[in-house]
């Protein structure tokens, strides 16, 4: 499959514009970069489909949608259901954004590498890892470079897996037999796991109001439960922000962790979340 956003569109049109015979794009979202020919105005795949200039135009004036080109057509990595789920472009690796809320930490960073950063707070060669909310798998694909002998991760959203599927940067999830993907929604998953399986666990929900159960004391006792002695948690929390009373969300996530026998919290400011340990 061919990848293709604003940006790309723009320097085929470019080239096109100048007379060129070739251009080099990337056309799996910046993983690599191959040569097209043009001819006869139009952008050469290969020896059955080309891209016309009238096609490339209307990519370059959606500036947040990525097209793929299967053979026959283009057609836009989104899904309309309940939500609006889609892949949008960055110079690097596409993030996730669902009804308008963007689920990567992107700005000044590679998402892919903002969601590995997350893994590297708590995974170790050998570890036993739970993923919680997995998104793309940028996390867990970090987790599988580190060394972990194991990783669990798990997404509710058949949109969000239909995407991953189809994502190139996600790939990886596919052939790496060390990662395990569970299709389940994690507050309920986690109560048939054993008590002390997991050695680390990456915990990146949703936002509190899409999702607020995943920030409760239940669902704190049981990430500590799954928990090896010893064992920790990396939990995004978003920027911190306040409510009523003048009191921290942050503070208040602090607060169950501890009650719910983590002891001891600390801050990770740059990836917008606390490091729990069991």
């Amino acid at each position: 499959m061919t990848y293709f956003y604003s940006d790309m569109a723009d320097k085929a049109i470019q080239a096109i514009q100048n007379g060129l015979g070739f251009v080099t794009l990337s056309c799996d979202l910046h993983l690599s970069e191959v040569t097209l020919r043009i001819v006869k105005r139009e952008l050469i795949l290969d020896d059955e489909s080309a891209i016309t200039r009238q096609q490339l135009e209307k990519i370059v004036k959606t500036k947040t949608r990525i097209y793929v080109h299967d053979g026959t057509e283009f057609r836009p990595l989104e899904i309309r259901n309940e939500e609006y789920t889609k892949l949008v472009p960055t110079q690097t690796a596409p993030y996730l954004e669902a009804s308008g809320v963007k689920l990567h930490i992107s700005k000044g960073i590679c998402p892919f590498e903002s969601a590995g950063r997350m893994a590297e707070t708590v995974v170790k060669k050998g570890f036993v890892v739970l993923d919680t909310c997995s998104g793309l798998g940028y996390s867990a694909l970090r987790s599988a470079r580190l060394g972990a002998r194991k990783t669990v991760t798990v997404e509710i959203s058949s949109d969000i897996l239909l995407l991953r599927s189809q994502n190139p940067w996600s790939f990886g999830l596919y052939s790496d037999h060390s990662i395990i993907q569970e299709h389940e929604d994690i507050a309920s998953f986690i109560q048939t796991l054993e008590a002390e399986t997991f050695d680390a666990v990456i915990h990146d929900p949703p936002r509190f109001s899409l999702a607020g159960d995943l920030y409760g004391d239940a669902f704190y006792r049981e990430l500590k439960r799954v928990l090896k002695r010893r064992g920790t948690l990396f939990h995004y929390t978003g920027n911190p922000y306040t409510v009523k009373h003048g009191n921290s969300f942050v503070t208040g996530v602090k607060k169950r962790l501890v009650e719910a026998g983590f002891r001891k919290i600390l801050q990770e400011k740059a990836l917008m979340g606390v490091k729990a340990f069991a």
